[in-house]
């Protein structure tokens, strides 16, 4: 089975022609081939999804309890550098009035 690369070439230098010509028919075979692709993919990411079951899942997962309190730990100091910041209050850098050279 020998791929001839002239008929190939010729074929595919005609093909923009062919698709210009008959372009109500490309654009709907174009449009049914996105509605089967998007009818897959959500056949296969939402309707088989909802149908499998969560064998695996048996007992509920488990936290660990040192790396939860680190965690809650770094968050709680965070918060309090955040609340902090609201009270303190900066100087208004151009509330003072400069003095202007007189000439």
């Amino acid at each position: 089975m020998r791929i001839k690369i002239k008929k190939t070439k010729k074929f595919l230098t005609k093909l923009p022609l062919i698709v210009a010509k008959h372009a109500f028919w490309a654009c709907l075979f174009l449009f049914f081939l996105d509605l089967l692709l998007g009818g897959l993919l959500f056949y296969k990411y939402s309707i088989l999804a909802q149908r499998a079951e969560l064998e695996d899942l048996v007992e509920p997962p488990l936290l660990n309890e040192k790396t939860y309190q680190q965690v809650l730990k770094v968050w709680q100091e965070q918060e309090q550098r955040f609340l902090q910041t609201d009270s303190k209050e900066y100087p208004d850098p151009f509330l003072e009035s400069v003095p202007f050279p007189e000439d």
